[in-house]
C-alpha cells in the first residue's frame, strides 16, 4: 500500500503533468518540462517543537523526494520538546552547502541554540547561499541571533513575537506568514501548514500548493476560538503564559547576550 508521501507526491505530480499537458496542446512546439527537485535542510535540536518540523515537512516532502534533509550537529534521534525523537539525517559537515530552502523550528530548546555557536555558524553559512531562508514559531529567533533577521520584517509565536524579535534586529509583524526578501517565517507551531502551502506556491506554483493541501485535507475548522491571545480572552491568556514563561523568558536573556558578527555575507 502506498504511503503518504507517495500519494502526496503522486498527486502533485500528476497535477503538474497535467497543467504541462494542457499547455502543449495549446502550443504542441513547446516540450513538457519536468520541474528539477527542491533541496532542503531542516535543522533538528533538542527540545525542538517535531510538529513545527513534521507538518512542514509533510507537505514539502513532493517537492524534494530524495533531496530533503533533517540535520543536526550529529547524525540519530533528537529528542523534541514533548519526548518525541526524530531522526537526523544529516550532520551539519554533511549538509549540501547549496540549498533551497534552509528551515528552522521552534520550541522550548530555541534558547539553547540562540546561544550555540556550531549551531549559529552553521544556519550563517548556508543562509548565506540558500535562496530561501526560513522558519517557524521561536525558529525565527534562532535565526535572529545568528543576525539574520537584521532589519527584516518577521513573525514568530506571539508569546515572544513583540519582545524578543526587536532585540535581535528584526521587524515583528503580527501575521500567520510573512514573507521580506528570502526571509519567510511563520507564526506558532500550526503555522507551519500555512508556511509550508505558501512557500510550496513560490517553489512550484499555486495549484501544486493547493492539490498538496486537498491531499492533506488541510480545511481548519478548530473547536474553539482561541489561537491567539484577542481571541482567547485574558483568563486562558494568562494560563498560555504561565505554560510559556519560561520560554519566553530565557528566550530573551538569549537574545540580549546575543554578540553578532562585525559583518555578515547574509
Amino acid at each position: 500500500m502506498a504511503n503518504r508521501r507517495e500519494i502526496g507526491a503522486a498527486a502533485v505530480a500528476a497535477a503538474a503533468l497535467l497543467a504541462a499537458r494542457s499547455s502543449q496542446a495549446l502550443d504542441a512546439s513547446r516540450p513538457i518540462v519536468t520541474a528539477p527537485p527542491v533541496r532542503i535542510a531542516m535543522l533538528l535540536y533538542p527540545g525542538m517543537t517535531a510538529l513545527d518540523v513534521v507538518g512542514p515537512q509533510g507537505l514539502l516532502a513532493g517537492l524534494a523526494p530524495d533531496t530533503l534533509d533533517l540535520v543536526a550537529q550529529t547524525v540519530g534521534p533528537i529528542p523534541s520538546d514533548t519526548g518525541l525523537s526524530l531522526i537526523a539525517t544529516t550532520s551539519f559537515a554533511d549538509c549540501p552547502t547549496d540549498l533551497d530552502v534552509l528551515f528552522v523550528p521552534g520550541g522550548d530548546g530555541t534558547a539553547a541554540q540562540m546561544l550555540d555557536a556550531a549551531t549559529l555558524a552553521f544556519l550563517r553559512d548556508r543562509a548565506s547561499r540558500a535562496r530561501w531562508v526560513t522558519s517557524v514559531c521561536t525558529g525565527s529567533l534562532i535565526l535572529g541571533a545568528a543576525g539574520l533577521l537584521r532589519g527584516y520584517r518577521a513573525t514568530s509565536h506571539w508569546c515572544v513575537r513583540d519582545t524578543v524579535l526587536p532585540l535581535l534586529g528584526a521587524i515583528p509583524v503580527d501575521n500567520r506568514v510573512v514573507f521580506d526578501g528570502n526571509r519567510v517565517t511563520a507564526a506558532g507551531v500550526s503555522a507551519g501548514l500555512d508556511f509550508a502551502l505558501a512557500l510550496a506556491a513560490r517553489l512550484r506554483d499555486e495549484d501544486y500548493a493547493r492539490t498538496a493541501q486537498l491531499v492533506a485535507e488541510y480545511a481548519p475548522k478548530p473547536p474553539f476560538e482561541a489561537g491567539s491571545p484577542a481571541a482567547a480572552g485574558s483568563t486562558i491568556t494568562q494560563r498560555a503564559n504561565a505554560i510559556l514563561d519560561t520560554l519566553a523568558t530565557e528566550a530573551r536573556k538569549a537574545a540580549a547576550t546575543t554578540h553578532w558578527p562585525a559583518s555578515s555575507d547574509d
